[in-house]
């Protein structure tokens, strides 16, 4: 089974490049399932009704967040429907809307597509190392387990990885936008990589209007952030799972401009 994961789809011009190349990537690599990080799909930032459907009408399978999930309170409600797969760190507090993981129903299999949020200069949620023990033994019985780890701090990604190293078949760490160049696949089995990276303008800061960012660090000011226009590029990564295991066989890394 082939696995697409997209990075932070940024504005609409992430989502209008995603609508444009999505269908021919899934293609070319074969995959059975593609998930995307949504969580700044909205302009400004957030995820909206919007958004989310243009990601789906895109060709995602699920959709991931992190802690922008929140942002829009009309999407509450898109959260709490059964008709759109999309997750919420799983956590957050458990009557926090939404839900943590999402069961993909492929037919001949299933795979169980788990959000998680890392604690580490982020919002002070339940421990994602806890939350994923108790998730985990609830799906023991689903093979394929994929996780979107939204974090910061590289180092609490690597860890959970390790961590999870044989109990999931995929760690993807979302949120800093930026790709990282070391995609692999841990001792036991589980596929990672610390960032997907991001889809959307690629001249920017994290997707947005650079001298938008450089007056918020230089004068710390409040600024309300654009998404400059020009070209846009998409951040991804393909994991190759074993059918018979759910285990990892190879990761591949991969940029569409």
């Amino acid at each position: 089974m082939n696995v697409l994961m997209i990075g932070d789809v940024v504005g609409k011009s992430g989502c209008g490049f995603l609508m444009k190349h999505l269908t021919s990537v899934k293609r070319f690599y074969s995959c059975d399932i593609c998930i995307v990080n949504g969580e700044n799909s909205a302009p400004g930032n957030g995820i909206t009704k919007d958004s989310l459907e243009m990601i789906l009408s895109s060709g995602a399978d699920a959709v991931t967040t992190g802690n922008h999930v929140y942002k829009r309170d009309n999407f509450y409600q898109c959260l709490e429907s059964e008709r759109y797969p999309v997750a919420r760190p799983a956590n957050y507090p458990e009557r926090a809307p939404g839900r943590g993981y999402i069961i993909l129903d492929k037919g001949r299999y299933k795979a169980a597509v788990i959000n998680m949020m890392g604690t580490s200069m982020m919002q002070p949620l339940d421990n994602p190392f806890d939350v994923s023990d108790r998730i985990i033994q609830k799906l023991k019985d689903v093979k394929f387990k994929i996780m979107d780890f939204h974090a910061e701090a590289t180092g609490e990604k690597k860890a959970i990885a390790y961590y999870l190293d044989g109990k999931v078949s995929v760690i993807a760490g979302t949120h800093t936008h930026v790709q990282t160049a070391d995609e692999q696949i841990l001792p036991n089995g589980t596929g990672y990589i610390t960032d997907l990276g991001m889809t959307g303008p690629e001249n920017s800061v994290l997707g947005v209007t650079p001298q938008d960012v450089i007056k918020t660090l230089k004068y710390h000011v409040p600024v309300r952030f654009s998404n400059p226009p020009g070209s846009c590029f998409m951040c991804g990564c393909v994991f190759t799972l074993d059918d018979n295991t759910g285990k990892c066989l190879k990761t591949e890394r991969i940029t569409v401009r």
